[in-house]
This record gives structure tokens, sequence and C-alpha cells, in this order.
């Protein structure tokens, strides 16, 4: 019987080790998008060893989208290692000794309400794919710190790949839960690359506010801003951007030295880091269409933090006239905005001294300017008008609260921040930062310069729009104005600055108007180097009165980059069309079955006629139309036409 009862013992501790041995998690894995067609597959395969390399490949209804890849995030931590009397780890690239213990999946169909967009709901649809990765053993020795606290000796590390697919995109980052042993992440770059199909074509812009370029992945002159919009030779269009990006390092692209057809993750700097801890999200954006790159560009926002600011009843959208920096001209810029359906007066660098000297105090006004700022406001505030204030950076960076301060003591509505520094890390939390402030203050916020959006404004609306683009500053011509749509603006708002009058307009005049439905910005400047004495009667000018700046739909109808594009935006019962070419005349039609059906409406249409007696050579004709109707234009080289539709 002892026999018997001691061979059971046995049989229940063998029984039970084998039940509690790790289970092996197959290295393969798969997430595909709601609709099936797009598929992201992950492997980690063994190179050398002791040592493995994660991979991933997305594609797209059967066709290859991004080829065989490398995943992997490097990380430098002896030195913190040997400061906590810890191990040193051996490896040569971070990630290569990961152990995937598990995976999660999860899906989400939610629909969220901006406080103000391109479109007044958003679906935020994606099936999630998390792998849990260990590094070095998940069990260690406990030791007591000088504090009298303890902590894991060990060299232990957690990391996740959290991988969401959409219909419209594939996201991933890295991410770190708490560390048990104190370490920080010293984040030196990462392995992220994109190795594309032969014959892929890039859309290049060295910067920011830089001209494009439409080269092969090969013999780059230097890094490529995000987003980059990539025309595969399978027809597909492909943009990579980078999301949530509040507290990184920027990421660009450059090429791979090595492996043909890669492009490579290159950050500004490096990044230290305490956990827990999520990089921002590497998007890979995937249409059938170039138009549907930018429809789907809610993407970006769905891969950010929901509103954080309770009260956002002050943050208002509107159209904004740049003035001179005297109480006179800019009293005369309030009654051209009152009377023109303007919302705002911009008043720009110098108000408060030369903005490149850390000296010029932003909480005064420059005596050598003929401005009183409190008269000003006073009078704006009769008027229904709200001013808003540029600061550059060197009079913010450590004044924050008191020139914040001063500006809702004065009645300011908003700030734009003017030559900003950003792609470091320290500089990137800075700036996200101060638009965190500037709401305790209840202010507007306008980036000026080469910071690009990554959807901060869905946690913080306040931040409304920002520049990041090569606009009427510049100057430039219709082909690049037929590029962004489909590049820059699939990141987020772009301040591009219209011009109207000014003669040094590369475009038509009905060109211009049109922007103003092409390009999104909830602050829409619509006569940037323009003064209202400019203003002379022109019929046309109604377009740009009765135009919005936030949406309650948007709908791109056609367009190819870099040659035209149309886009129809509604308000409320109104639509509104903006339609442009590049330099080259073409035939463009608009249908507009996006109209309700059975119902019929009146079309203002703005279009340009060398044959008409204005300087502008904008006229104007109105007729009815419903949704069976499609219009068609000749347009002129450089040329647009701008359309109001309205409910009969």
């Amino acid at each position: 019987m002892r026999k018997r009862l001691l061979l059971i013992v046995a049989a229940i501790a063998i029984s039970f080790q084998a039940c509690t041995r790790t289970v092996v998690v197959d290295a393969k894995q798969k997430n595909q998008s709601p609709d099936g067609k797009l598929v992201f597959q992950f492997d980690q395969k063994t190179i050398a060893e002791g040592k493995t390399q994660m991979y991933y490949q997305v594609s797209y209804d059967g066709q290859p989208v991004v080829l065989e890849s490398e995943l992997g995030i490097l990380i430098e931590n002896n030195l913190f290692e040997s400061a906590l009397a810890i191990e040193n780890d051996p490896s040569e690239n971070w990630c290569e000794n990961l152990e995937l213990k598990s995976v999660d999946r999860n899906t989400v169909d939610e629909n969220w309400k901006p406080v103000y967009g391109e479109r007044n709901t958003i679906r935020n649809h994606y099936n999630e794919l998390v792998l849990h990765f260990n590094k070095f053993g998940e069990h260690g020795e406990l030791e007591e710190g000088h504090t009298g606290t303890t902590y894991d000796k060990r060299r232990s590390y957690n990391m996740d790949l959290v991988v969401r697919v959409y219909d419209e995109g594939v996201a991933f980052r890295y991410h770190f839960p708490e560390t048990s042993n104190g370490l920080f992440l010293h984040i030196e770059g990462e392995q992220t690359s994109y190795t594309l199909p032969e014959g892929t074509m890039a859309y290049y812009e060295r910067w920011a506010q830089g001209p494009f370029s439409y080269l092969p992945l090969k013999d780059w002159p230097d890094e490529c801003e995000r987003p980059l919009t990539l025309d595969l030779k399978n027809g597909l269009s492909v943009a990579l951007l980078e999301a949530q990006m509040i507290d990184y390092s920027r990421g660009k692209f450059k090429l791979n030295e090595e492996k043909a057809n890669t492009i490579d993750l290159s950050m500004y700097d490096k990044v230290d880091v305490i956990s827990p801890y999520s990089t921002p999200w590497r998007v890979i954006m995937v249409a059938e269409t170039p138009g549907e790159l930018l429809e789907n560009n809610d993407i970006v926002l769905n891969l950010n933090d929901p509103n954080e600011l309770k009260n956002t009843s002050w943050i208002k959208p509107g159209k904004v006239i740049r003035s001179n920096l005297t109480t006179k001209e800019a009293k005369e810029c309030v009654d051209f905005a009152a009377e023109r359906n303007l919302q705002y007066v911009h008043l720009d660098a110098g108000w408060y001294g030369s903005e490149m000297k850390v000296a010029s105090d932003a909480t005064k006004v420059s005596p050598q300017r003929d401005l009183d700022m409190q008269e000003l406001v006073d009078y704006t505030d009769d008027k229904g008008i709200g001013i808003f204030l540029y600061i550059n950076q060197r009079a913010l960076t450590d004044r924050l609260d008191e020139v914040f301060a001063q500006c809702k003591e004065w009645g300011i509505k908003g700030i734009k921040f003017g030559f900003v520094q950003i792609g470091s890390n320290h500089w990137t939390n800075w700036l996200h930062k101060a638009v965190k402030k500037a709401a305790e203050y209840q202010l507007m916020v306008d980036i000026h310069d080469e910071y690009r959006p990554t959807g901060f404004s869905r946690a913080y609306p306040n931040l409304m729009t920002q520049e990041g683009i090569r606009g009427n500053e510049e100057m430039p011509d219709a082909t690049h104005n037929t590029i962004l749509p489909f590049t820059r603006f699939l990141a987020g708002a772009g301040d591009y600055t219209i011009c109207y009058y000014n003669n040094r307009i590369k475009t038509t005049h009905a060109h211009q108007l049109a922007l103003s439905v092409v390009y999104y910005s909830p602050l829409q400047f619509m006569y940037w180097y323009d003064n209202p004495s400019a203003y002379n009667g022109e019929k046309e000018i109604a377009f740009f009165d009765s135009v919005k700046t936030v949406w309650d739909d948007t709908k791109v109808l056609n367009g190819e980059i870099g040659q035209y594009i149309t886009v129809a935006r509604r308000s409320g019962n109104d639509w509104f069309v903006g339609t442009i070419t590049n330099t080259e005349s073409r035939k463009v039609e608009v249908p507009l079955s996006f109209l309700d059906e059975d119902k019929s409406y009146i079309a203002r249409i703005y279009y340009d006629d060398d044959k008409v007696d204005s300087r502008t050579k904008v006229n104007v004709k109105t007729q009815k139309v419903d949704g069976s109707k499609t219009l068609s234009f000749d347009l002129k080289a450089s040329g647009g036409v701008a359309i109001h539709i309205q409910q009969e």
C-alpha cells in the first residue's frame, strides 16, 4: 500500500512539473485589419548562436507593401547597470536576446467626437496584437538599497511590441512596463526599417518647409521628412508617419546604406526615459488611391490620447488676418475682420521688440511701437474679434507662466509660437508642455516653423494648427500645392498662410480661393501679406467670407499627387468644394454624388476668367445642381475653382 501511495505521489509531481513548463510561444504571429485586406506578419528568427532578430512584413489584399524588415530598439544601459552593480548586457543589439513570453489580442470599435476637425465623428476601429518579451529571465535577487527599500538586482527587462491594424493602415510601437530594478532606459535609436518593393518612388522632402522631389529609393541627398508618401509599382499609395511623438526624439527617414530599397528610421537624438514608457507610433498608411490617404488621416488622431481638457468652450476655430504693428492699422484690420466674417487679427513678430533677442520682454509692448495693446483688445471685444500674438520661443523658454498670465490679463485669445526648437527629446518635451501650460491660461496655440503634428491636438485641442509646411511665406508654385494634400496634410492641420492680393503669388486667384477648402486648418490665415486697403469690392471675396475652417464631413472626390485634387467639405447643410491643378491646364470633373438625394441645391461657382473686368480675373456664376450632376471645368495652368453649395 505504501509503495502504491509513493508511486501516485511521484506521478502527480511529474504531472505538475509537466504542466508548469514554459510554454513555447510561436515566433510567427499575424494580425490583420477588420476588413481582412491589410495583414501584418511578425517573425523572430535566429541569425547566429544566441542571437535573434525581429522582422515584420505588411501586405494589402495579397500585394506586398513592406517586405521583410527589421524591428527593434537600440538601448545602451551598461553604465546604469554598472552603477547598480548589475551585470552588463553583453548583446550587440539590445533586442537580439528577447524571449517571446506571451501574446494578447484585442479588437476595438468605437466612435468619438472631436472638439473640432475634418469630420464631426471619428471611428476608431482596429485589431490589436501585443507581443510580450522578456530579457534575461523574470526572477532575480532582491537587495536592500541605501534608503532601506529593496530593489531587484537582476538585469531583467520586459518589452512589449504593440501592433494595431486598421483598414487604413498599420501602427506599431515599443512599450516598456515598469521595471523593478530601478533602471533607466537610455535609448540610442531604433532598428525600425521599411524595405519596399523594387521600383517604389518617394516624394522626398528634406525639411519641413522644403520643396519636394520625386525620387527612387537611392541617392537621396539627406534624410527625409515625415510623412513620407510613396508610390508602389503595384499601384498602391503608401505613407510612413509618426504619431504621438510628444516626449521622444523626432524621427525622420534615411536610406539604408547596405540593403537596397530600404528606409531606416533616423532619430534626431538619444532619449533617457523611466518605465513605464511607450515610444511613438510608427505608422504605415496604405490606400488604393492617393485621395484615400487624405480621407483616412484620422488614424493619427486615433493613436493619441483622448481630450484632456474638461472645458473647451474657449477654444474657437476661425479665420485670421495679419495686421501691421500700430493701433491704427490693427483697428483697421479689426473692422475688416468684422465686415468680412473673420474671427481673429494677428500681430506678428516685433510687437515686443526684436524677436531674436532673449532680452526682449513679451510681457510688454515695445516702446518703439505705436501700439496700445489694452486699447486694441478692448476695441476687438466690442467687435467680437479676438487677438493672436506672435511670440518667439526665446521669450517663452523660462517665462511661460509670466508671459501667459500677461496675455490672459490683456484678453489675448491665442499665441503663435515662433522659431521653436524641435527634434531633441528636451525641446520636444518643452514644446508640448508649453501647449499644456497655455491651456491653463485658456490660450489657443499655433506653432510655426519646422514643427509637424503627430496628433497631440486630440489630447490638447487648444493646439489649433501649425506650420511645418512650405506655404505662401515662400510662395511655392501650383505643382507644390497639389503635392501637399497627399503628404504634409496626412499629419494634420497646416498653417499655409493663404494670400490673395499679393502680387508674388504664383497661382491664379481662384486657386487661392480653393486652397481654403483643400487645406485644413482650424485657424486659417486668409490674407497673409495683404491688408484691408487691398480690397476693392472684388465680388469673389464672398467665398472667403462664407467658408468655414472646421467641418462636419470631408470627402476627396478625385486627385493625383502633383497633378490636381478636388476636396468637398460640409458644414451644417452647406458644402464647400475646392479643386486645384498644377502648373498645367487640365479638364477636371466634379461629381456631386455626395449631395443628399431628392434635394435641390444652388451652387455659387468662383472660377478663373481672363475676360472678366477685374484685376483678379475671377468670375462668379450660379446654377442649380443636385446629386446626379457632374460639373466640368477647364482649369487654367496653376488655376482652380471654389464652389459654395446650399440647399434651395
